[in-house]
């Protein structure tokens, strides 16, 4: 029950990053800017979220961690709401910097909680759980925001996820138990955590996938309609099979992690991202075969995420709270520099090259993550027994 109330955090943060995907063409339209320009107000939530999340976790590493996820809440709400009613394209660029910085501060705190809630041994499950709520913003969160700008405007479907997201918040205050903030520890020995190889080769990983990964569903509209020739409602069940293809993976990746460690589910995971995105191009020739590609590739990509966050406690137990915030950083700044990546490799080599060039990114991943770790075994459940099940996260 805790584990899918702090998802709900996680969900409301996932439609406030990408609810501008769903009202872009009615948002600028009212705002009287081009399509272009306002998807910015993506881009300036993503790098605000980048910068701010290990920021904000140093500076807020000594507040009770419910009363942390219900502030952080309030701030994405505040945002939304802000957004709802902001005059000009000024103000509405503000908002969404405000929601992000909210966001930021929520994700990973709510995934480390969930590590203190939870035995060891399902600490996996429960990451996945928590970040499940991001899955299913995207499955279900963003096509509804799209569904229902055409009868509230944009300023309603950001009126409707700022209400959602205060719901939230109270709902996490009344049941939530109190979490007790980590002993002190200075901003300098915070960040010494950047010192640790191990810690920045999986930083380093999470922003090579995500850039990998981003730069192909940012533009994935248009690889469907010239590779596949398909147009508006196929294209929805196209990302729709996606989206069932990401619920499914991180349900995976959690129990698998769970079971085997995080090293194997991290190296099957990268591969398969990697194979999914060098052969989208042939795959998805026709339907049925772009649908596979999409659940396989879905299935991979959202697979990461538990044993990647899982690898990051194990190996900063008493920090546990600003790895995970330079990995949501990582994540973050991947989606800043996925539509750049993606945008550079369609100007020069044309939509077929996008799958190809976004699959040596992942293989690139694959080789940081097998070069980090050679030589370790898996980090497993049993080291972990002092981690942040078993003492308050930072």
């Amino acid at each position: 029950m805790r584990n899918y109330l702090l998802a709900t955090g996680t969900f409301a943060a996932g439609v406030s990053a990408q609810v501008i995907a769903g009202v872009l063409p009615d948002l600028a339209a009212a705002r009287q800017v081009s399509v272009a320009t306002a998807g910015q107000l993506l881009t300036a939530f993503a790098l605000t979220y980048a910068v701010g999340s290990p920021l904000l976790a140093a500076f807020t590493g000594r507040w009770e961690r419910r009363r942390l996820l219900v502030t952080a809440m309030a701030v994405m709400a505040l945002g939304n709401g802000l957004a709802a009613v902001a005059p000009n394209y000024g103000l509405l660029f503000a908002a969404r910097m405000i929601t992000a910085l909210g966001a930021a501060v929520y994700t990973p705190t709510a995934t480390v909680v969930a590590a203190t809630l939870n035995p060891v041994e399902r600490r996996a499950r429960a990451f996945a759980t928590v970040f499940g709520g991001l899955t299913v913003a995207l499955v279900i969160g963003i096509p509804l925001s799209s569904a229902l700008v055409s009868s509230l405007g944009y300023q309603g479907v950001f009126g409707v996820v700022a209400g959602l997201t205060a719901a939230a918040a109270v709902a996490v205050w009344l049941v939530l138990p109190r979490v007790p903030a980590p002993a002190p520890a200075s901003l300098r020995s915070r960040f010494a955590l950047l010192a640790d190889r191990r810690i920045v080769a999986m930083l380093v990983v999470t922003l090579l996938i995500s850039i990998a990964g981003l730069s192909v569903y940012t533009y994935l509209t248009s690889v469907l309609a010239e590779i596949t020739g398909v147009h508006g409602a196929a294209v929805s069940l196209m990302l729709f099979a996606y989206g069932l293809g990401g619920v499914l993976g991180n349900w995976l990746g959690g129990r698998v992690t769970d079971r085997l460690g995080t090293r194997a589910p991290l190296i099957c995971a990268l591969a398969l991202c990697a194979v999914s995105l060098a052969v989208l191009p042939w795959a998805a020739s026709v339907v049925v075969g772009a649908v596979v590609i999409l659940v396989v590739w879905g299935m991979a990509n959202w697979s990461i995420n538990p044993p990647m966050q899982s690898r990051l406690v194990d190996l900063a137990p008493s920090s546990a709270g600003l790895t995970l915030a330079m990995n949501a950083a990582a994540i973050y700044l991947g989606i800043g520099l996925s539509g750049v990546t993606g945008g550079l490799v369609l100007e020069f080599s044309g939509t077929l090259a996008l799958g190809p060039v976004a699959a040596v990114i992942a293989l690139a991943a694959l080789v940081v993550f097998i070069a980090a770790s050679r030589g370790q075994d898996s980090l497993a459940r049993s080291t972990t027994q002092s981690g942040p099940g078993n003492t308050s996260p930072s």
